[in-house]
Order: structure tokens, then sequence, then C-alpha cells
């Protein structure tokens, strides 16, 4: 199949997934961990389906993508890996306002991405867009952000149980989880 020339359904040869899995164990194993990465890998999901219409539902936005802090460096389309930008602990946000939330603390392929439509990692606006169309009943009163710190033991034991009381007290009946 390599005499197949790039068109408008063949991908050019070079065109290939990243092999983000080896690099990473690779990576952390250029760090001075003792055993490659481990990814979280589950037989079951926690997720139901919805109890009720979308349009009768409050949806809540739950992020991996962080508030633009302008003391921390680049964070604009395209910036280099910026580990400065991380945060590490859960944050919520008021949905009836705009926010700047950026990526550059996320570790994603930035030959291929460009990474200038912040819809793609925080969809507020068609969230709300979706509201007054009457596509979903409510956007929730605030959105979380989800620490991006890669420790199984810190986001199953504090992370994912304070996202989930928060949700719990803005009275959500399904979130979009956006992990960039």
């Amino acid at each position: 199949m390599t005499d197949r020339k790039p068109g408008p359904f063949v991908a050019a040869p070079d065109d290939v997934p990243i092999p983000y899995l080896q690099r990473i164990g690779g990576y952390y194993q250029a760090l001075g961990y003792g055993e490659p990465y481990r990814w979280a890998h589950y037989a079951e999901a926690p997720f139901a389906p919805p109890r009720k219409p979308l349009a009768e539902s409050r949806i809540g936005l739950i992020t991996t993508a962080a508030p633009y802090q302008p003391d921390k460096g680049d964070q604009g389309p395209g910036a280099p890996y910026n580990g400065a930008a991380k945060f590490y602990t859960v944050y919520s946000g008021d949905t009836a306002v705009d926010h700047d939330l950026r990526i550059s603390h996320i570790g994603y392929d930035r030959v291929h991405t460009a990474a200038t439509d912040s819809n793609t990692w925080f969809p507020l606006a068609a969230l709300r867009q979706a509201a007054a169309r009457g596509r979903i009943g409510e956007v929730a009163p605030r959105f979380h952000g989800a620490p991006t710190n890669r420790s199984h033991r810190v986001t199953l034991e504090t992370d994912c149980p304070e996202l989930l009381a928060r949700c719990r007290e803005d009275r959500i009946d399904a979130a979009i989880i956006v992990a960039v």
C-alpha cells in the first residue's frame, strides 16, 4: 500500500499515529522513575445513562484546561509545553461570565495541532448556545477544572471526590468532561 499517493481520502505515508504510550513511558524512565508509567485501565466505567432528556437537564462542564496566568510565561496557541502553568487542585468558575483558559501545561501534539480554538478544550460558549436553543435544560452555575498531575492515587482519592462533590452541589444531571 506504499504506492498510494496522498489524496482526499488517503493520508500521506508519514501521517501516522503518534506512539504516545511509548513516548510517555520513555519520558518517565528518563526522569528516573523505576517503573514505566502505568495507564489507568478499568474493566467497567462508572457512567450511567441520563435519567431525563437533555432538554430538561442541567449540564456541568469539567475541563483539564488551566486559567491563564500572565506571570507564568507563554501560554498562547502553539506555546511550548509550560509546566509552570499547571495547576494541582480542583478549581471552579462562574459559567455566566467568560474565562480565559489555556492548555500550554498539557502535553499534546504541537506539530499537527495549532491550539487556536479554545472551544476544543473549553466549550462553555457552545453549552450556553445549546441552552438558549433548548437543546439542554440549562448550564450548571459553575464549571470545574480537573488537575492533570498524572497521579492515579491523587486523582482517585482527592480530585475525583472533590469534583463529584462540586457537581452534586451544582445539582447537575450530566457532565461533559473535556480532557485535553
